[in-house]
């Protein structure tokens, strides 16, 4: 029984508010207008892979000679349940991403995200601290099959591409499949730097686009750097490890990384050199990576380069915190307008459909009204990645959590193999990072979690009013919940009710008159229409989502008012005080 109207939404809708007060500026769209966001990606979902860890195309391209004493193929990390991790490549490629174009859209997705492309050292590192099972931000026998440890931005790892298949041609390859790519980019490192016993090729080094060596920080810590008497070193900061005693993780350099110096000029022209290069050859949208160890202000200028020539180019960076005032600064147009993942929703979400939570765990995660974030509409929203344990829920659990995902406002994000709930609660070193391989594509379709994940991404690819429309919570609250994505925006005008069932028995909900409107409505999940007169009673199973659909806009009386603030207010940040 879904609870009184009014009550409902002074507890919900007030939880997803963030400031309170009348804004100074209001928003102006087409008058009459209703949408959270015209941003064209906000139409695609996103499949994320690592991609030496999806599948092996091409053997080919392997490299499983390289790096002779320091070797850079197959270094199993043992673990004491001998569910062992790895820190060596394991051939996953374009090829292999390609090849499973077809298994990705007909997921639902629209967008893959891939890790970064450029080259990285051809050794393991001998540096750092020890890698165990469980340990973070320790690199010693590692490799760099993340892609994260860049040293020429203008060049495709050799691990990648195989004989026809470049970068060009790959991005040609997902675009004919109906697929987007999204390329995973670095601003504030290289690869690691020192702490070598002695130095090793390529760690610690930037090669421009005709390779020729730009910077090498020649295996001493940053305050041994010399960038005014010595051009090799000018490239990096010159500030010691992150000491969590003087200062935030933000104030020091991450893990032996090379760290890039933000205010040198060289340093952004390399960086937006190379990755406009990137774009050229194919490239649809950027996620970020570390975006808050950079200055706002590299970032802002960054932005407005790439968008002088692409207006609608999208972007989103990873900000790892969970407090939502940290990182919608950088969505800010100030700092330059860039999206993030949305990380508090993340950790509600992991509470929500692994711990237990109620669904009004998520409702303070919203941030619909005034919230912190330029648009939430526009953050990346997801349960879990590479960095983090993978969530560590029942296959129910998964199964309700894309049910939200794919209903509520936001870009979906899925993890490669959440699928199938692949290597769920693994930490990075523990198996969260695995191989996933052909196989497991394979014998995975049709699964539980795949098939119903399936289902629901689909609804939303064809779905206007579930990708930009405005979202109006009726109910958040135990293991219900109901709310509305209202879009009425350039000739689109769709209506879609949401009911969302964690519980494990049925649940019949209950909608009164001030909750839905009179009429025909398209069971958008099932067969044929549903007919309101005064009320309906609806059955939602257990761990199910019924979704009704009409193609106008049709609200109660009793909510009409409450669309049109979400309309006026859904912008938030410095920009509407």
């Amino acid at each position: 029984m879904i609870r009184p109207l009014t009550a409902v939404l002074a507890a919900a809708l007030c939880a997803a508010c963030s400031h309170g007060g009348q804004p100074v500026r209001a928003d102006a769209p087409d008058e009459g207008a209703l949408y959270g966001t015209r941003a064209p990606f906000a139409a695609h979902s996103v499949y994320f892979v690592v991609t030496d860890r999806f599948v092996n195309g091409d053997p080919a391209n392997d490299q499983r000679d390289q790096g002779g004493a320091h070797r850079t193929f197959d270094i199993p990390v043992r673990c004491e349940d001998g569910i062992d991790g790895n820190i060596g490549y394991l051939g996953g490629d374009f090829r292999g991403v390609l090849d499973n174009a077809g298994y990705i859209r007909d997921m639902g997705f629209g967008a893959v995200w891939i890790t970064p492309i450029v080259a990285n050292p051809d050794e393991a590192f001998t540096g750092g601290d020890p890698i165990s099972c469980g340990s973070t931000l320790t690199d010693r026998g590692k490799t760099g099959y993340h892609g994260y440890w860049g040293t020429n931005f203008y060049q495709v790892d050799e691990h990648l591409p195989s004989a026809d298949l470049d970068f060009r041609a790959f991005t040609d390859g997902l675009r004919a499949a109906g697929l987007k790519t999204v390329l995973d980019i670095v601003g504030n490192h290289g690869s690691p730097a020192w702490t070598m016993p002695v130095a090793q090729p390529g760690f610690g080094q930037i090669f421009d686009a005709e390779g020729r060596l730009i910077a090498d920080h020649q295996n001493l810590p940053p305050q041994q750097l010399d960038p005014g008497g010595n051009p090799l070193h000018a490239f990096y900061n010159t500030t010691g490890p992150v000491d969590a005693e003087t200062g935030s993780i933000f104030d020091g350099n991450l893990a032996q990384l090379a760290d890039f110096d933000a205010d040198n000029p060289a340093v952004f022209d390399y960086l937006a050199g190379a990755y406009e290069h990137w774009i050229g050859q194919g490239a649809n949208a950027f996620r970020i990576d570390t975006i808050a160890w950079m200055p706002h202000a590299f970032w802002k200028r960054f932005a407005d380069r790439i968008r002088t020539e692409r207006p609608d180019f999208f972007m989103f960076g990873e900000a790892f915190d969970y407090d939502a005032a940290k990182i919608a600064e950088h969505t800010w147009a100030a700092n330059g307008g860039i999206s993030v993942l949305d990380f508090p929703m993340k950790q509600a979400m992991d509470e929500v459909f692994a711990g237990g939570a109620g669904f009004e765990r998520l409702a303070p995660s919203l941030h619909l009204e005034r919230g912190p974030y330029a648009n939430p509409y526009e953050l990346t929203t997801f349960y879990d990645n590479h960095d983090m344990p993978r969530m560590d829920a029942t296959d129910a659990g998964f199964i309700d959590a894309h049910n939200w995902l794919f209903t509520a406002r936001g870009i979906p994000v899925v993890y490669y193999g959440s699928e199938t709930g692949f290597m769920r609660g693994r930490a990075e070193h523990a198996g969260n990072r695995a191989y996933y391989g052909q196989a497991r594509v394979d014998a995975g379709v049709g699964t539980p979690i795949h098939a119903a994940l399936t289902r629901i991404a689909t609804l939303r690819r064809d779905t206007p009013a579930l990708q930009r429309g405005l979202q109006l919570p009726l109910v958040l609250e135990g293991e219900h919940a109901a709310f509305y994505r209202v879009l009425d925006d350039g000739g689109v005008r769709q209506t879609a009710l949401v009911l969302l069932n964690k519980g494990d028995a049925a649940w019949s909900a209950t909608l009164d008159a001030a909750q839905i409107a009179d009429g025909d409505w398209r069971d958008a999940l099932g067969a044929g229409s549903i007919s309101v007169d005064g009320a309906a009673s609806l059955d939602v199973p257990a761990h199910g989502v019924r979704v009704l659909l009409r193609d106008d806009v049709t609200i109660p009386a009793a909510l009409r008012d409450r669309l049109q603030t979400l309309m006026a207010r859904r912008l938030g940040g410095p920009d509407m005080e």
